[in-house]
């Protein structure tokens, strides 16, 4: 397996709706060849959640986590920005 190493985080915050959360995915090898796509979420300055799926090839979660990218640009998250 090459090794890509893939990650995003990304946050939304709207002050007028008392909102400010983040995301943060990426990809990491697993021990049996295959790939990891990790995710985390949740608010700003809490631990969130967190959801491991697990993929055959790094190919496969390339693509998934190429479209969460985009499902959370669509719904208003931006890079964080730096300070």
């Amino acid at each position: 397996m090459t090794q890509h190493w893939f990650r995003l985080h990304v946050q939304r915050i709207d002050a007028t709706k008392n909102m400010a959360r983040y995301y943060t995915i990426s990809i990491e090898p697993d021990l049996f060849g295959g790939a990891s796509l990790v995710r985390h979420w949740g608010r700003i300055g809490t631990r969130g959640k967190e959801r491991v799926d697990l993929f055959k090839d790094e190919r496969q979660a390339i693509g998934h986590f190429l479209v969460l990218a985009r499902q959370k640009r669509a719904r208003g998250y931006k890079p964080q920005p730096r300070s």
